[in-house]
């Protein structure tokens, strides 16, 4: 999950050597906090939301194989 994260993210923003990923796993599911550069910010949630859901939407359906639940949690 972490990979998959860290290409999508890589795409979208323009400091990728800031990308910080930190993974926090549980029994059912998966906690992944995306830290990245403060101008970065802004292209990574997107216009009212929506990519930051769709990454969300891919993350789901990727972690849906392996029968946990992921939640993405975008830090300042």
């Amino acid at each position: 999950m972490q990979d998959l994260l860290k290409n999508i993210v890589q795409a979208l923003v323009d400091n990728p050597e800031q990308i910080k990923i930190t993974t926090v796993e549980g029994k059912h599911s998966i906690i992944l906090e995306l830290k990245v550069a403060k101008e970065d910010i802004g292209k990574v949630i997107g216009k009212q939301g929506r990519t930051a859901h769709a990454v969300r939407t891919i993350l789901g359906a990727a972690s849906a194989k392996i029968k946990k639940r992921t939640t993405l949690e975008i830090i300042d």
